[in-house]
């Protein structure tokens, strides 16, 4: 009784957390706040002594822009940690930021992570939950997560098919009763759609862009299918012949053809799965048809794209953006009381 008691003390104090641990943007879930915080994975430290200086949004306003003893990066990189110092401070800020630990008791935090990271990736990832103040950490691969965030009835025995294009990368899953049964994640994502605009510009124009402009040609005018009204804008660089700075246009068909490379290798992955997924799933998927999530969902022309390539029907997330978290908020709330998913997530996260 005694126990029942202190349990029940504890959980009204605990804050359980899923976090979307992004290459380009982490997002935090807090139970019974949805989703609480969304900003860049950047960091800015002091080279002299290591202190950080700026986290999220107002460290990446400082990338390309920081003196000599102040170093902006993502430590992340193709969706795993690049830099473990230095996503551990990440983790630490955020995790404070929307949790105090002052008013922690108890902390489950679980972290989505790509399909395809190794042990050792894996365990870097738990390894920096728990310090960075997790009382207890699991993972779970995102492309789950994503179907969870999204709607689909992942517990159904029936297939579901997910397509979450993230910063570093794209996870293909079919799922079917709680499981992966057939994933493929490649590391072609958001920053290769960047990097594909920044070599084209560079060759077709002389001009050495950033990868915020990219990222804002990206936004603003990219597309993956042919549009009915085509765009154009203006960018500024760097004249690589003159060294000075020069603004061109850019047109959207430009765009199109410069991103066409990374977008194939997403539309092929798709229909690898679908070619390595068994006839009953496949008929279910067909059926409920394709489920695009994360923030490449949002790139103008890419659900009419992978519709004309599989035959299939395709539907774009609610909020796609927020899939992944929203899947693992679901998760770390309904684990206590799920066996079954509480020994998926133990499974997943064993090190």
């Amino acid at each position: 009784m005694a126990n029942g008691l202190f349990e029940s003390f504890l959980s009204r104090f605990s804050r359980d957390i899923g976090i979307d641990l992004g290459t380009a943007n982490t997002l935090v879930h807090v139970g019974g706040r949805g989703v609480v915080l969304r900003e860049p994975s950047v960091v800015a430290i002091s080279k002299d002594d290591g202190k950080v200086m700026a986290v999220g949004a107002e460290a990446k306003r400082m990338l390309g822009r920081t003196p000599a003893n102040i170093v902006a990066t993502r430590p992340l990189k193709d969706g795993v940690i690049a830099d473990y110092e230095q996503t551990l401070k990440m983790l630490q800020h955020f995790i404070n930021k929307v949790s105090p630990r002052s008013f922690l008791l108890r902390k489950t935090v679980v972290v989505g992570i790509p399909s395809g990271v190794t042990e050792v990736e894996r365990r870097a990832v738990i390894e920096a939950s728990k310090n960075a103040g997790a009382t207890h950490a699991y993972v779970i691969e995102e492309p789950m997560a994503a179907a969870i965030g999204a709607g689909l009835p992942v517990d159904e025995p029936s297939g579901s098919m997910i397509v979450d294009i993230g910063g570093g990368t794209t996870e293909v899953a079919v799922i079917s009763l709680g499981g992966i049964v057939f994933s493929k994640s490649i590391r072609v994502a958001g920053d290769e759609l960047d990097d594909a605009i920044v070599s084209y510009v560079k060759r077709a124009y002389n001009l050495s862009i950033g990868d915020r402009t990219a990222e804002n040609c990206k936004i603003e005018i990219g597309s993956a299918y042919p549009l009915e009204r085509e765009l154009t804008m203006e960018i500024k660089g760097r004249d690589l012949i003159t060294g000075l700075p020069r603004s061109t246009t850019i047109s959207s068909d430009e765009l199109r053809n410069a991103l066409a490379e990374p977008v194939n290798s997403i539309v092929e992955a798709v229909k690898l799965t679908l070619e390595a997924t068994p006839p009953e799933l496949a008929a279910d998927a067909m059926d409920r048809g394709i489920m695009l999530a994360g923030g490449g969902a949002l790139l103008r022309g890419l659900d009419r794209l992978l519709q004309r390539e599989t035959g299939m029907p395709v539907h774009i997330a609610n909020d796609p953006l927020s899939c992944v978290a929203v899947g693992t908020g679901i998760v770390v709330e309904s684990m206590h009381n799920n066996p079954l998913l509480r020994k998926m997530l133990e499974k997943s996260s064993r090190t």
